[in-house]
Parts: C-alpha cells; sequence; structure tokens
C-alpha cells in the first residue's frame, strides 16, 4: 500500500472547512431556474464503474471498482488515485463517507470490506463480514462519531451496521430491532444514495419485489418501515435513490433499469418524513434515474435526477421535468447550487448548471 495516498486524504481531510467561496455563493430561490448544464471530464478511466463519490470541502473523494479509490482537490486540479486489494481479493466498492477527520470505503458483495484512513498511514479494515448474501449498498454519518451503512437482508431483515465511535468499530443490528423483511425485498448499490439524514432522523430506501422507506427518528436506535407506491414485483423495480431537502420533505426515485423509459410508478415525494408518499410526474420524463438529488437553497422546489439514459431537471418539487443531457451518469453530489459532480461509467464529471 502506497502511504503517500492515504497521508495526502489525511491532510485534505484537516482542512476540509476550506471553502470555495466563488463556487459556494448562495444563489437567490429567484436565480435558480436551469436551461442547460455544461459538462466538464475531470476523470477518464474506461475501466472504472464508479457509484459513489462525496464532496469533502475543497474536495471530492470516490471508491470504485478494481479496488481503486482517490481524492480531487478543487483548487489545485490534481488526482492522488491508488488501490485498496483484501488479500488476492479485488474489491468492488460501491460506498464511500466521510467524518471531519476520516473517509471510508465500503465494497458490495462477500466478504463485505469496510476500510477507513488510519493513523498508520495506510487504509485500515474496520468491519468484515464473510456471510454469503453480505451485500452492502449505501453508507452515511450522523456526526464525527456516529455512522451507518445499510445492505440486502442476510437474515429476516435488511443489513444495517452501525458506528459510534467514529468509524473504528462497527456493529450490525439485530433482526429484533428492525422491522421483518418481505421476500424478495433488498436495495440497490447504484449509487451511494440508499440513505437519508437529518440532523437524528434517517430514511433508508429498499427496493425490488417491494419498496419501502425504512425511518429511524433517534440515529438508528429505533426503527418503523412505511410502504411506497413505487413500481415493484421485480428484482429489477422499485426504489433506487432518495433524497430529504429537510425533515418533512423527501423524494425517491428508480423504476426498472432494464426498462429504463418507462415513466410510471418510479417517482414520488412525501410531505411528512416518510410516512405516506404521493406519485408525480406519473407517465412522463423521465425514466428509470439512480441518483437524485434536491438543489441546494431552493426550498425543496428545485432537483436534479440523473441516471445512464441521461440529467433532468424540475423547477416545481417534481410535478415537470425537462432533459438537460442525454449523458449518462449513475450517481451525482452538489457543491454548491450551480456545481454538482457526477460519476459513472468510465469517467467523473464537473456539472455547471446554468
Amino acid at each position: 500500500m502506497n502511504r503517500l495516498i492515504v497521508f495526502c486524504l489525511i491532510l485534505v481531510f484537516s482542512s476540509c472547512k476550506n471553502k470555495n467561496e466563488a463556487e459556494n455563493k448562495v444563489v437567490k430561490k429567484s436565480e435558480i431556474n436551469f436551461s442547460s448544464v455544461e459538462i466538464e471530464t475531470i476523470l477518464e478511466d474506461d475501466s472504472l464503474s464508479i457509484r459513489a463519490i462525496e464532496i469533502i470541502g475543497n474536495n471530492l473523494a470516490f471508491a470504485a471498482n478494481g479496488g481503486t479509490f482517490g481524492m480531487y482537490n478543487f483548487q489545485n486540479k490534481n488526482w492522488r488515485i491508488n488501490t485498496q486489494n483484501y488479500d488476492t481479493l479485488v474489491p468492488e466498492y460501491r460506498a464511500v463517507a466521510a467524518t471531519d477527520n476520516d473517509f471510508f470505503m465500503l465494497s458490495v458483495g462477500s466478504p463485505a470490506l469496510l476500510y477507513k484512513t488510519g493513523d498508520s498511514g495506510a487504509m485500515e479494515l474496520v468491519y468484515k463480514e464473510e456471510h454469503e448474501k453480505a451485500f452492502y449498498d449505501a453508507m452515511a454519518f450522523w456526526n464525527n462519531k456516529e455512522g451507518i451503512a445499510m445492505g440486502d437482508p442476510t437474515d429476516d431483515c435488511i443489513s444495517i451496521i452501525i458506528t459510534r465511535n467514529g468509524g473504528k468499530t462497527w456493529e450490525k443490528l439485530n433482526c429484533y430491532l428492525l422491522p421483518e423483511v418481505i421476500e424478495g425485498e433488498a436495495a440497490f448499490a447504484a449509487s451511494n444514495s440508499n440513505i437519508a439524514i437529518k440532523g437524528d432522523k434517517t430514511w433508508i430506501l429498499s427496493g425490488g419485489i417491494t419498496s419501502r422507506v425504512y425511518f429511524s427518528p433517534d440515529k438508528g436506535e429505533t426503527w418503523e418501515v412505511f410502504t411506497t407506491l413505487l413500481l415493484d414485483g421485480k428484482e429489477t423495480t422499485g426504489g433506487y435513490t432518495l433524497d430529504f431537502y429537510d425533515e418533512n420533505f423527501g423524494i425517491i426515485m428508480g423504476g426498472d433499469y432494464t426498462n429504463p423509459e418507462g415513466n410510471t410508478g418510479n417517482k414520488a415525494i412525501t410531505k411528512d418524513g416518510g410516512k405516506t408518499w404521493e406519485l408525480i410526474a406519473e407517465g412522463q420524463e423521465p425514466g428509470y434515474k439512480s441518483s437524485v438529488r434536491f438543489v441546494p437553497n431552493s426550498k425543496g422546489e428545485k432537483i436534479i435526477a440523473t441516471g445512464f439514459s441521461g440529467i433532468s431537471f424540475s423547477k416545481d418539487s417534481g410535478e415537470n421535468w425537462m432533459e438537460l443531457s442525454n449523458e449518462g451518469f449513475y450517481t451525482l453530489r452538489f457543491k454548491s447550487d450551480s456545481v454538482a459532480y457526477a460519476a459513472g461509467k468510465g469517467r467523473i464529471a464537473k456539472l455547471t448548471f446554468r
């Protein structure tokens, strides 16, 4: 393991609070009305499939297949990229997260491998699960000490692991603490956006034979589950991505990636914190999407959604949509209310909305 890459990662995390004032200026609500997007590729590698990115202050972190991970600095526009394998196994990472001090990446498949930047100058393995059904989909942190990751069921409930000590150790929740899973219910590791957090509140989206939203009001101590109206019934159907603008207003999107033009039962919003969901834009574009994000500072009215079929924009809380680009990406994160970064097959790009 090249220790220089991890040392550089730790250095950039220590300066995460530095802001690029030009890109992070607050745009007034009336000014956020996009009609186009400029796409600038900043990393190109045809061997990579990138489904997990995270903006951390002045840096963009990613992890992908081939055991590959890295970080891009917005100011000097430099990449630092390396690989992290486990013995002879080459992991595929589809979830990343960060605290002020550490970067985390989590692999899909068995064994599930969760790494963090370590004091030793190398990535440290802090959780391993060897169950044959292990398949983790997403990861997020409530604060610098407490974090959560979720995955497909290995027993009678979805898999949830939690840390309370800054990611040094992780513990899997027993199924008696969680609602019972429905046969065929799982989740999609499509964009590291199965988890949404606002304060102490947490939402987790499932899909497959049924698509539901799991809710915890207290950072994972207690859980309940709510039904959605999303398309279901197949292993490839249901919710793929969710986001909450505040603790009441949220959106879920998905569909069926084998039928990307299908535009019914693939978009829904909640106004009561996830208890009930209402389908929106039924029979209207867009079809299948794997990543949805509220535009910052837009009061929940402006939304960007992306998938391998292109990038779509709504200016009215999801009631109507327009396509900004047919260039496809798997996942997207905003840096400001007009600049985002997106990743997909073979590349990462800077998106400037105008």
